[in-house]
């Protein structure tokens, strides 16, 4: 079953890129809502969703942006979310970037034990790996793999060309160890990356104690001088393991855990929790995104292929009584029966054909079948529930459907069938308008699809 946490706990501390002071506090959310990210500091308390769509930087961290808004090096705390198998959560922030804090998952993952989780009454979702997925980059040299398992596992192989760090392996087998064997890994840097990001007036957050920094060369007199200026730091020396001041590594291979580490917040952003391996070979930001960017259009693809899985047993998410609340329909021209999930940007809704449908007196006499046309308008009433759902006063609107298109009927629907309807918006609702593709089944096969164009207005 789903996840979140039980109360609402907070933690703060400065953002490494961009050192600004951050308040964040984890919420409680409801099943089906997703990770999100609340900017309580803009105006209109902007949301951003954590999903690879509103990745926009890459350039060492990851940063959402929604609009005007941004949330900047979100990979720890998404990992730490993994981690704790949480499915549904509220993070909000009140500054541009996530606290740094030691460099690492782990006191976001203690934020987490500390504040409790609580199971949900709805049943958890996998992105399932069913192929051999792979992605190549051939400037950087990096290699992303996907495969079928039992459960969620990744690999990890990080080659610098560097003496102090040599080749090193990481292995995660179950989301299970991540608590104990990866969420204290820190980040880390070579120095001369270190002397450009301070050349450039970065990691203004940044500290010798949250970051480890490999030293291949000798320092110079004057190089030292110069981090100890930048650090505040009265003494900065390195010690005969290539590592700035002495700093302690928390495993041998620190650096490769915490690249796995990278690896499972990036990869969090496909929205669902993978099962499946991930071996990877030179990760980076940059392409552990691209990489949850065509893992997310592969799902979405075999998901409309797909017919919905549907517990009965299970009470609908609304019923007919509450689907009369959010639609102006009523009998005998509401046609959908329940709705079964609802999401940013899909629905699924279930209609339950009986003998005794009005329109099977003359359609057809001795044989009913449901009419096509019916099974549009039905379809065309899930996405009005959609659509109608992302306004605070549904029922003083309508919905108007502006354009059928591609719409094809490929089996009969007689009495007795139940069609589960998906639609996916096609592009993001704006100004009221609502592109969706929707394909209807019965008994796992397409029966009916189209695409509807729908806006809604509110009533005179």
């Amino acid at each position: 079953m789903q996840k979140t946490i039980k109360n609402s706990i907070s933690i703060s501390g400065v953002g490494i890129h961009t050192g600004v002071f951050t308040n964040l506090t984890l919420t409680p959310a409801k099943a089906n809502s997703g990770i999100r990210f609340i900017r309580t500091d803009l105006e209109n308390k902007a949301e951003i969703k954590a999903d690879v769509s509103n990745v926009f930087s890459t350039e060492r961290s990851t940063g959402l942006k929604r609009g005007n808004a941004e949330i900047n090096t979100v990979e720890h705390v998404l990992a730490a979310i993994v981690g704790a198998e949480i499915d549904n959560l509220i993070i909000e922030v009140d500054n541009i970037e996530i606290p740094i804090l030691d460099g690492s998952s782990k006191e976001f993952v203690d934020l987490i034990k500390k504040a409790g989780t609580t199971t949900l009454s709805a049943k958890r979702k996998y992105f399932e790996i069913k192929r051999k997925i792979t992605l190549k980059d051939e400037v950087t040299g990096t290699v992303l793999i996907a495969e079928p398992a039992k459960n969620y596992q990744v690999h990890v192989e990080i080659d610098y060309n560097s003496k102090t760090l040599g080749i090193q392996n990481a292995t995660l087998n179950s989301i299970s160890e991540f608590n104990s064997d990866f969420a204290s890994s820190r980040t880390f840097c070579f120095l001369h990356e270190l002397e450009q990001l301070l050349d450039n007036n970065l990691v203004k957050g940044g500290d010798i104690n949250n970051a480890i920094v490999v030293v291949e060369n000798k320092i110079s007199d004057d190089k030292l001088s110069k981090l100890k200026k930048a650090f505040n730091k009265t003494s900065i020396k390195v010690n005969e393991g290539g590592y700035l001041n002495n700093l302690d590594l928390r495993y041998k291979n620190e650096p490769a855990r915490h690249k796995l580490l990278d690896v499972i917040g990036d990869l969090s952003l496909v929205g669902m929790p993978i099962k499946g391996k991930i071996t990877t070979y030179k990760p980076g930001h940059k392409n552990n995104t691209n990489f949850a960017k065509q893992l997310k259009q592969i799902m979405i693809d075999d998901m409309k292929k797909t017919a919905p899985e549907i517990n009965f047993d299970e009470a609908p998410m609304y019923n007919k009584e509450k689907i009369k609340t959010i639609l102006p329909h009523r009998e005998p021209f509401l046609f959908i029966d329940e709705i079964r999930d609802i999401r940013d940007d899909s629905i699924i809704g279930t209609k339950f054909v009986t003998d005794d449908e009005d329109y099977f007196r003359g359609h057809f006499p001795g044989e009913p079948v449901m009419p096509g046309v019916l099974q549009l308008e039905t379809m065309a009433q899930v996405g009005g529930v959609l659509i109608l759902s992302t306004v605070e006063d549904p029922e003083n609107y309508l919905t108007f459907f502006m354009k059928i298109d591609n719409a094809k009927f490929k089996r009969k629907v007689v009495p007795g069938d139940t069609i589960i309807f998906r639609l996916n918006l096609i592009s993001p609702i704006r100004r009221g308008l609502c592109h969706m593709h929707g394909k209807g089944f019965v008994d796992g096969k397409i029966v009916v699809e189209a695409d509807l164009l729908a806006q809604i207005a509110p009533k005179k």
